[in-house]
Formats: structure tokens, C-alpha cells, sequence
């Protein structure tokens, strides 16, 4: 009995601080601490080759560790005398034989006896160094899928710590952009501010100054006639000879002030303070004019009459478009559409900032947006941005649609009349506003689209639909731009 109490003792000192098993092939780190080789390999190293001894928390070299021979050897020794083959220090309580079987069924350790002659005769039995393999083995899986589930986690924990971390990079940098963007808004109000407040006291200015001046002049004949009024007095207060000798001298002459001051009839009327807008439409005025610091200036378009289909009929002033019922003679130039009833505006653009806008009405068909200069225009037309072509548009009158690959819905809550295109173009964006309102766009749709080469506004009046499609496209003009072909 004291010999298996000191053989307990002895396997407790041999047990390896990771996988709590008595060594297996020893190996020393530099600190002094053994681990089984395996346990070794499992731990985890920097780039230059270095690990944590998990006891003394020391870095020490983990490529090529040193066998611990000695170590070693009392193992080999330990197990020699404790082998599985010489029978278990553990006793049957019953038959006080050896537990040398392990009972499947029952999942117990047993004697030969009671595999035998005992209560587990009929059980399936296994001799129980069999089942410390194939346990040890089954622990030994199950550690290994721990440690690949623990590497899967880590993995996924530092995806989320940089993704957090990218995240708040991005959202710091957004904020800078949101930062100086308003910034810039707000030092185009103050600016707008400075301009009304100026126009206000320059205003009132002028009008003071006038009001004063008036005043002045009043004044001045105010004291004239208190100076008269009070010669007058002290001419009534004369004795009648002097007053009579005096009278001919002053009399005449206050008379003929005194008429002449009647004729120009002096008479002052309320000014009205008017300094050239109302109070309540210092928003709209604003807006206009942010509107066009934050986009540019609406573009001069009008159709160009050499690429419209034969069928379209353009205004005199090439501002407007409709389907015909008739087809024109006209020559067939390469610009000219043949196939789809569409045509170009006359400028196109390869590069910068450009804002339009068209107005479409109740019409219930009609398609618009860019196309490349190279796009083909003699037969039907590809709508596709893989073509070359970016549209949105109106069919049956209530179906918006915008012509991507796939076709999107476009839900909107009311019909635009009116609509804005931006095209900005080294950035490879193309949006689509509705500017009914005179206040706010809302947005339709957005490209992303890879522009190259020359891009034209493209307005696809479509068939007429025996008159049920007639109405027309028009390019609204700005009215503060002389506008050329």
C-alpha cells in the first residue's frame, strides 16, 4: 500500500503543466521548465520565434528546445513499473482481483472474474490498456478540435477588431468631410447674411441720410420764419409813427418770402423702407444661390438636330421635342438615330461637373439620361450600361424604372414633371433628381458608371402611340445665361 501511495506521489511530480499527463518525450526551455513535446509544438510563437513559458511567464526560444534526458529516463522507469501489462494497482472489490477489463456497457472497470462468471458475463468487455488508447486517442481529437475552433475564433476576433478599427477610421474621416462640408455651407450663409445685412443698412443708409437732409432743410426755414416771426413782434410793439415808418420797409419784403415759400409748398410724405426683397423670401433667395455653389450652374442644353430620329419634329429655338406622324426627309448622317425615336443634346462632355435639367411633364413615356459618343445609333437602342447607355424612365405612365443590369423599380411617391440630371463626371457618377420643388431635389436614382471619351445627353422621346404619347420633352432655359447652339 505505501508503494502505490509513493508511486501516485511521484506520477503527480511528473506531470507536464499543459496537458496534465505524465511526460511524454521531455523537452527544457531555457528557464528551466519541462513540457512534452507535443505540448511544445502546440504553444504559440511570435515571428522571431519566441513563446510565454506558461509557468514563469519567461520569453524564451521555442524553434529547437533541448531533450531533458534525465526526465526522460525516470518516465520510462515510472512506467515500467506501473505498466498496464503488470495489472492495475486498483483491486475488484468484489473478487479482489486486478482490474484488468473495461465493461462497454456499463462504461466501468472490471476483473476477469466478472467478465466471466460475475454480472457483466453477457456484457461486451475490452482489456482496459485497448480502452486508455483509444481514449486517450478520442481526448487527444477533441483537444485538437478545441484548438482549431480556439484559432477560428481568434481569427474571427481580430476580423472584428480590425473591422471595428476600420470602421472607426472611416467614421473619423467621414466626420472630418461632414466637418468641412458644412463648414463651407455655413461660410456661404454667412456670407449671404453679410450681403443682406449690407443691402438692409445701405438701404436704410440712403434713406436716413435723404430723411436728414429734408430735416436740415426745414430746419433752416424754420428758424428763418422764427426770426421773421419775432421782427414781426417787435415791429407791432413800435409807436405808430415808427411803426408806420418801419412798416414799408419789412412788411413787403416778409410778404414776398413769405409767398414765395407758399409756391414751393414744402410738404413731407412718409418714405417706405423698401430694400429690394421680402423677409420671406430670404430662404428661397438662399437656396438658389447655394444651390448653385454646391452644384454647378444649370447647363445651356438644347437638342441637336443633326442626330434626331426622322420622325422627331424640334422647336425653332431647339429647346423643345416631339414624335411626329410623319417621317421627315432627312439625310442619313452617322449622328442621326435610325432606329429608336431619340436625340442628343448639342454639347457632350469628357470631363468636369455638369447639371441639367428636363421637363417632361404628364407625358407617360419617355426615357433619359447619357450615352457614349461612340454608341452605336443606327439600330434599336441598347439600354444598358454595359452598352454605353444610362437611363431611368416613365412607361405606361406609372412604371419608373432605371435601366441597369439588372432593371431597378424606381418607387416614387409622386410623379416628377420636372427632373434634374448631375453628372459628374471624373468621379463616374450620374444622378437623377426630381426638381418639381423649388426648395429641395429629392433623389431618383444614382450610376456608378466608368466613363471614357465623350458622353452626350441622351432623350428618347418614344413613339407617339397615335397621339397617346404626344406630348413633348423641353430643356428649360436658364434665365440668367444667354444661351448658345
Amino acid at each position: 500500500m505505501a508503494r502505490r501511495c509513493s508511486l501516485e506521489s511521484l506520477e503527480e511530480q511528473l506531470l507536464c503543466p499543459v496537458c496534465l499527463e505524465v511526460f511524454s518525450e521531455p523537452l527544457m526551455l531555457q528557464c528551466g521548465h519541462s513540457y512534452c513535446r507535443g505540448c511544445v509544438r502546440s504553444m504559440d510563437m511570435d515571428p522571431v520565434g519566441q513563446l510565454q513559458c506558461p509557468v514563469c511567464r519567461c520569453a524564451v526560444d521555442g524553434d529547437s528546445p533541448p531533450p531533458n534526458v534525465a526526465l526522460a529516463r525516470i518516465v520510462e522507469a515510472l512506467r515500467e513499473i506501473s505498466e498496464p501489462g503488470q495489472g492495475p494497482p486498483e483491486t475488484c472489490n468484489q473478487h479482489h482481483n486486478p482490474l484488468s477489463l473495461y465493461c462497454e456497457e456499463d462504461q466501468t472497470l472490471i476483473c476477469g472474474l466478472c467478465g466471466s462468471i460475475g454480472s457483466h458475463r453477457a456484457h461486451k468487455v475490452t482489456p482496459i490498456s485497448s480502452v486508455y488508447s483509444r481514449m486517450k486517442e478520442d481526448i487527444s481529437c477533441l483537444m485538437t478540435d478545441f484548438q482549431t475552433q480556439k484559432r477560428k475564433l481568434e481569427e474571427q476576433i481580430c476580423k472584428m477588431a480590425y473591422n471595428k478599427s476600420r470602421i472607426t477610421n472611416e467614421s473619423d474621416v467621414l466626420k472630418w468631410v461632414v466637418r468641412k462640408e458644412f463648414g463651407e455651407l455655413r461660410h456661404y450663409v454667412e456670407l449671404e447674411e453679410a450681403s443682406f445685412m449690407q443691402k438692409v443698412e445701405n438701404t436704410a443708409s440712403s434713406l436716413i441720410s435723404s430723411i436728414q437732409t429734408q430735416a436740415d432743410q426745414m430746419s433752416q426755414l424754420l428758424a428763418k420764419f422764427q426770426e421773421a416771426e419775432g421782427t414781426l413782434e417787435a415791429l407791432s410793439n413800435e409807436s405808430h409813427l415808427d411803426f408806420i415808418t418801419k412798416y414799408g420797409s419789412i412788411a413787403p419784403r416778409f410778404r414776398e418770402s413769405q409767398q414765395r415759400e407758399q409756391r414751393k409748398e414744402r410738404t413731407y410724405s412718409s418714405i417706405s423702407f423698401n430694400p429690394g426683397f421680402n423677409h420671406s423670401d430670404i430662404k428661397m433667395t438662399v437656396w438658389k444661390r447655394l444651390h448653385r455653389r454646391v452644384l454647378p450652374a444649370p447647363e445651356c442644353l438644347k437638342f441637336d438636330p443633326l442626330t434626331a430620329h426622322p420622325m422627331l419634329q424640334i422647336s425653332e429655338d431647339h429647346t423643345s421635342v416631339e414624335c411626329g406622324v410623319i417621317v421627315n426627309r432627312l439625310p442619313n448622317n452617322p449622328e442621326r438615330f435610325s432606329y429608336s425615336y431619340c436625340v442628343l443634346a448639342s454639347r457632350g462632355f469628357s470631363s468636369g461637373k455638369h447639371y441639367w435639367e428636363v421637363q417632361v411633364g404628364n407625358k407617360p413615356k419617355w426615357r433619359l439620361g447619357i450615352i457614349k459618343g461612340t454608341a452605336c445609333r443606327k439600330s434599336k437602342l441598347p439600354k444598358s450600361p454595359e452598352s454605353g447607355v444610362w437611363l431611368i424612365g416613365l412607361k405606361e405612365g406609372r412604371l419608373y424604372e432605371a435601366f441597369n443590369t439588372p432593371r431597378v423599380t424606381l418607387p416614387l411617391m409622386s410623379p416628377p414633371h420636372r427632373l434634374g440630371v448631375f453628372l459628374n463626371y471624373d468621379r463616374g457618377e450620374l444622378t437623377f433628381y426630381n426638381a418639381d420643388s423649388p426648395d429641395e431635389l429629392g433623389l431618383i436614382y444614382s450610376y456608378q458608371a466608368e466613363l471614357q471619351g465623350k458622353v452626350y445627353p441622351l432623350f428618347d422621346v418614344c413613339w407617339h402611340e397615335r397621339g397617346a404619347n404626344k406630348l413633348p420633352i423641353s430643356l428649360p432655359q436658364p434665365l440668367t445665361e444667354a444661351c448658345g447652339d
